[in-house]
């Protein structure tokens, strides 16, 4: 994919994924952090999508979920999706402020994911990738 060619959503939504990214890295609650590290996976499939997708005509056809049309746009990535895909019931959870929904090790986890994340929609839409996380994302440690 030619980078000069990609429409201006593209770059927004990249533009986006990473300020949730920082956001992410930098949040100090638990569901704060799970949550905007989705939401930066997210925006970056939507970038991916912006710069891939061509609607059908608008008839009657069912809605799909942005990780629905990724693993349909971008087969290669379907694994991403399913795993996005899966903790989306989380993230609601996380963004209405349960403390139950996920642990610091899951969301520390998927900070890291998003991270990587991110960087290989970067890599497919014939981007460099950003620099990984600079800040070092700690592991909870059982005990």
């Amino acid at each position: 994919m030619n980078p000069y060619a990609l429409p201006a959503t593209t770059h927004s939504y990249l533009a986006r994924s990473a300020e949730s990214l920082s956001e992410a890295i930098a949040a100090t609650e638990v569901p704060t952090r799970y949550a905007c590290a989705h939401v930066a996976a997210l925006r970056a499939a939507a970038a991916l999508l912006a710069a891939r997708a061509h609607p059908a005509p608008a008839r009657r056809r069912p809605q799909k979920n942005a990780w629905v049309l990724l693993a349909e746009v971008a087969p290669e990535l379907a694994e991403w999706a399913q795993f996005f895909a899966a903790g989306a019931a989380k993230r609601a959870a996380a963004a209405a402020g349960s403390t139950r929904a996920v642990t610091e090790r899951e969301a520390d986890d998927l900070v890291r994911d998003a991270d990587r994340f991110l960087a290989v929609i970067e890599r497919s839409l014939g981007l460099v990738p950003h620099a990984a996380t600079t800040r070092r994302v700690p592991v909870a440690r059982a005990g």
